[in-house]
Order: C-alpha cells, then sequence, then structure tokens
C-alpha cells in the first residue's frame, strides 16, 4: 500500500484555512473599522462603535434567545415528525412513497416566498402571525426536509434482525427504541438538528412575514443594516450570528459524545466485574 503523503494534512488545513476562515477577516476588519471606503485596502480609522452598539443593545440578546428558543422548538418538532415518517417510509411498503417523499421535500425546491404568502392568509384567519408559535410553525415547512433525510438514511442502515433480537430477549417496543435503535439513529439526528437549528436561525423572509415585525430574531435586526445602514454595525452583527451558530453546532457535537462516553462506562463496569 503507497503511504500517504506527508504534506496532504497541511494542504487541507491550509485549504480549510483559505475557505473558512479567511472571509471571517473582512468582517472583523469592517466591525472594527471608523470610514473604511472602496478603494483602500484598509480603513482609515478604527472604532469599537460598532461592537459596543451591539453589546449594549437589549434587543440583540432579545432576539438572539428568542432566535435559539424558536430554532430548538422547531428541531424538536422535526425530531417528532420525522422519525415516525423515515421509519414508516423506509421500513414498510407504502404506496406512492414517491410522492410523500416529493412533499416532504418540495419546500427545499419551492422558493419560500410562495409558500409562505399562502401560509400567512391562513394564520391571519387562525391568529398565529405576530406570535412566537406561528413563526415556530412557519419553520418547520424550510427545515423539515433536512431532519428527515438524516434520519431517514440511518433508518436504512438500521438492521430489522437486532430489534428481533431484542424482542426475543423479552425487550418491549419502548425498551427497543431506546436502547437500540435510538443510539444507532444519534448520529443522523445530530446532522439533522444541526441543519434544522441552522436554517432555523438564518430565516428572515418568513420570520418578517409571519412575525411582522413583533417577532425579532437576530436577522431581523441584521438585515436593515446591510440592506443600506451601518456596514460597521452589519458585521458585528454578522459575527455575533456566526458565534452563535459555531456553538449550538459545538455543544450538540458535546452533547452527543457525552452521551456516548455515559453509556459506555456502565459497560465497561460491568466487564470489570467477576
Amino acid at each position: 500500500m503507497k503511504k500517504q503523503p506527508r504534506f496532504l494534512p497541511l494542504l487541507l488545513i491550509i485549504g480549510l484555512f483559505i475557505f473558512v476562515l479567511v472571509p471571517f477577516v473582512p468582517l472583523m476588519l469592517s466591525s472594527l473599522s471608523f470610514g473604511w471606503r472602496w478603494p483602500d485596502v484598509f480603513p482609515q480609522g478604527w472604532s469599537l462603535r460598532a461592537w459596543e452598539y451591539v453589546v449594549n443593545d437589549v434587543r440583540t440578546w432579545q432576539a438572539v434567545g428568542i432566535s435559539l428558543w424558536i430554532a430548538l422548538i422547531v428541531t424538536f418538532v422535526n425530531l417528532l415528525l420525522a422519525l415516525p415518517a423515515a421509519n414508516a417510509l423506509v421500513r414498510y411498503p407504502v404506496r406512492g412513497r414517491w410522492l410523500f417523499e416529493a412533499i416532504i421535500f418540495a419546500p427545499i425546491i419551492i422558493p419560500p416566498f410562495i409558500s409562505v404568502m399562502g401560509v400567512h392568509l391562513s394564520f391571519l384567519r387562525f391568529g398565529l402571525t405576530e406570535t412566537v408559535l406561528g413563526v415556530v410553525l412557519a419553520h418547520i415547512a424550510p427545515t423539515l426536509p433536512y431532519m428527515f433525510r438524516a434520519v431517514m438514511v440511518s433508518y436504512q442502515t438500521l438492521s430489522v434482525d437486532w430489534e428481533d433480537q431484542a424482542r426475543m430477549l423479552g425487550a418491549g417496543a419502548v425498551p427497543r427504541f431506546f436502547h437500540v435503535v435510538l443510539p444507532h439513529l444519534l448520529p443522523g439526528i445530530l446532522a439533522g438538528a444541526s441543519l434544522s437549528v441552522l436554517i432555523s436561525l438564518s430565516q428572515y423572509l418568513i420570520t418578517f412575514i409571519i412575525g411582522a415585525g413583533q417577532v425579532v430574531t437576530l436577522p431581523i435586526l441584521l438585515f436593515p443594516f446591510i440592506s443600506g445602514g451601518d456596514p460597521a454595525i452589519a458585521s458585528a452583527y454578522s459575527l455575533l450570528y456566526a458565534a452563535i451558530a459555531i456553538m449550538a453546532l459545538v455543544g450538540m457535537d458535546a452533547a452527543l459524545k457525552r452521551y456516548y462516553q455515559m453509556s459506555r462506562v456502565p459497560q465497561q463496569e460491568k466487564g470489570v466485574k467477576p
């Protein structure tokens, strides 16, 4: 077998730095700038004005809290919907399976503006506009396909024989799910939850139309500064949004690792006992 070149990991690190970290450099410079105009390579002056505005504004942290709260609720609802749907479509012979999958994946193809207008009319009749509940329900459509796809792939790699063995040993439906099915699905659930959180956090148009300016998330605060406001404040909000998204992903990954560590400890203790 050929040995892997030693410089390959270095090239991967350099590529990761170029494509991921370098785009944040202009944002950081812009957030600390005072009078940065084209074609100047660097800002004419430096100031913490933008960060002082973002940090000291009460609306910022309220928007962060509402954004995370909505994203977590949407992800939980998506999980409750995706688990039985993926189980049914993968394991049972369902007629018109392609039609059900097309309906679930349609929000990825159809522009959100088309669907949100019809949803807005319905929500007006039910009094769900200008409410967090209405925004949560509206966020389910663009986020559910990603959770469903991730869980569906995990179910396709789960053998029914494992559950049959647990059933033969006397395990009921609930123990089988928590001790056999769920541990196998967790990586897929984490992948789907990560996409669900990120997409929910980034929704501007749906939140703006359904929330009608009363449900203020981080994109709602960010967009006015991007579309003609203060570029420095817009850059600071963008970096804050990126930091929150990264922290959410790292937190979910740490929770998954913690779960696996806790599940291995009892097994190791059982192996030590005589």
